[in-house]
């Protein structure tokens, strides 16, 4: 199922879990974030499908199975190029086509690096078109019970490193974004860098 959260911007559900809701991220430039778990590739293409949107990029975010399960499916059906963090690893059949790290142009985005969550996470940012793929470097506030539209950090027990986590979101502060996309909870789709930048903590000098 695909829903386009505003538009030209696709939000792909792969998946529900006891957890919540495995998604990837469409845009109509072609360029596909992330392709959730391994056994909910059917769902995903079917997604893809059901926009107007031919996929001509595959980027991920980072190596965790729900981001990278459909990667060689995207491959094999829509013959995209491919971009994949530097230190990731991924046990796929087929080799990234590119591999990227921090102030790299993938398409429309600049890649953002903000470890935490996992060292090698990127976020994707796109000034020009007013967005922001924040990957797992926060989550929608009402994935921990609190009203939705804000950003909160992602659950410990899911995060290498929360001190780092949360001290990576600084480098967010010097981008402009309306819409924030999530993976888990709900995006925000108005005021997300304000938002952000009332969420981080700075301590004063």
């Amino acid at each position: 199922m695909a829903h386009e959260l505003v538009e030209g911007v696709y939000d792909i559900t792969c998946a529900e879990t006891e957890s919540g809701r495995i998604r990837a991220f469409l845009f109509d430039d072609g360029t596909l974030v992330d392709c959730g778990l391994p056994d909910s590739t059917e769902a995903l293409v079917d997604g893809i499908d059901a926009t107007p949107v031919e996929p001509e990029r595959l980027v991920i975010t980072h190596a965790d199975r729900d981001h990278v399960g459909g990667f060689d499916t995207v491959v094999r059906d829509y013959w995209v190029d491919t971009y994949v963090p530097e230190g990731a690893d991924l046990d796929t059949e087929f080799d990234p086509d590119h591999r990227y790290g921090d102030g790299d142009e993938i398409g429309p985005f600049e890649a953002v690096h903000v470890p935490g969550h996992r060292d090698h996470q990127h976020v994707l940012i796109n000034e020009d078109d007013d967005i922001a793929v924040l990957a797992d470097a926060v989550s929608g506030a009402d994935q921990r019970g609190l009203p939705e539209g804000y950003f909160h950090l992602p659950p410990g027990v899911y995060t290498d490193d929360l001190n780092q986590a949360e001290k990576s979101l600084e480098r967010l502060l010097d981008y402009q974004f309306n819409v924030g996309l999530v993976y888990h909870g709900s995006s925000v789709l108005s005021g997300a860098s304000w938002k952000l930048e009332e969420y981080v903590y700075l301590p004063p000098e």
